[in-house]
């Protein structure tokens, strides 16, 4: 079995890890601890299940303390980092130069431009050999580099999502050329579930106050990571959704000379035909939450406006897996050799992130 810590554990995306974790049939969970910022530090649950009750009796392990040393000690196999990006910043390094495998959800190591993050994620960054080193966890793209990580960047739920559909058309030249010979910039606007933004109350999350809004108006943080691994610069734009869990994507693309519907779907076929968790919705059929919350599937659908060259795509996953947790254990399984779909929901019932 495989041995696996999770530093973090108290948060969605945590939770999300220990509920897979769970049902793998080729893992195993040898310790959890907590996030700098909460639990595990003497204020926290003693035992996980205490902060999330549906865990009672199936994993009832104690949050302890985040301590290097004793996440080494456990000899895992796998090291999750479900922690803020300056934890996963100062750990990550560490675990992955005593010979870990280290999987980070946060955004600390997914850009490789180190001048970024001062004005996304507000730190300096201070690991440039690991910044290099990182491979972008997303298997769809990335799975020959993933093989022989030490550590992989999980990628953000909203990049999943636009990364996914737009990537395989702007590596054909799909994307109309401006005047001055640059790529017409794609608008994404992505609605995402409140879970998204974590499990720290806030006003706006608030069950009488939660809305649909748009926010991080030309400056949301993963805007950079759109653009790096999509490979054209977009104009993204997020919003917050009055339901749990689940991100919705609306895509438009002013296409090339010579791209028409026919095109674009081979396209996308060819880059997907293979992938276990990239499903194309039937015709007129749009994504929706609903179908992929609790599952790590991404379903794609797109639709072209020929006489104006018009592409308009939609993609839909669930925030926690796909766009978290799922993608996290999904690496892990190729990193380790393992079946890539091993403890991955598909046609699962939706789940609350709730107790």
């Amino acid at each position: 079995m495989v041995r696996v810590a999770i530093i973090g554990a108290g948060g969605y995306s945590g939770a999300e890890l220990v509920g897979l974790l769970l049902a793998h049939p080729d893992a195993t969970v040898v310790g959890l601890f907590g996030s700098a910022r909460r639990e595990g530090a003497g204020s926290g649950p003693a035992a996980f299940s205490d902060g999330w009750p549906r865990f009672r009796g199936s994993m009832d392990l104690p949050v302890r303390a985040t301590d290097v040393a004793a996440v080494a000690a456990l000899e895992p196999d796998a090291v999750f980092l479900a922690t803020p990006h300056e934890a996963s910043l100062e750990l990550a390094p560490t675990l992955a130069a005593r010979g870990l495998r280290v999987f980070d959800l946060s955004g600390s190591f997914r850009l490789k431009d180190a001048s970024l993050y001062p004005t996304f994620y507000a730190f300096d960054h201070h690991e440039p050999e690991w910044l290099a080193r990182a491979v972008y966890g997303l298997p769809e793209l990335f799975r020959a580099d993933i093989k022989t990580a030490d550590l992989v960047a999980v990628p953000g739920c909203y990049p999943t999502s636009a990364i996914l559909p737009l990537a395989p058309l702007v590596r054909a030249g799909a994307l109309r050329l401006d005047a001055a010979g640059r790529p017409m910039r794609p608008i994404i606007d992505a609605t995402s579930g409140v879970s998204g933004a974590g499990r720290t109350p806030s006003t706006r999350t608030l069950f009488c106050e939660v809305s649909q809004q748009a926010y991080g108006v030309l400056k949301h943080r993963h805007t950079p990571e759109i653009d790096a691994y999509a490979g054209a610069p977009v104009v993204f734009t997020p919003h917050l959704g009055p339901y749990d869990r689940g991100i919705l994507s609306t895509i438009h693309v002013e296409l090339a000379d010579g791209w028409n519907y026919a095109r674009v779907g081979n396209a996308l076929r060819d880059a997907y035909s293979g992938e276990r968790f990239v499903r194309f919705c039937p015709s007129g059929v749009w994504p929706a939450v609903n179908d992929v919350a609790g599952t790590n599937f991404c379903d794609l659908a797109f639709a072209v406006d020929e006489p104006f060259g018009h592409l308009v795509m939609a993609s839909a996953l669930d925030n926690l897996v796909k766009g978290a947790a799922g993608q996290a254990v999904q690496c892990m399984n190729i990193r380790l050799g393992l079946d890539e779909a091993a403890g991955l929901p598909g046609l699962a019932p939706a789940r609350s992130v709730t107790r």
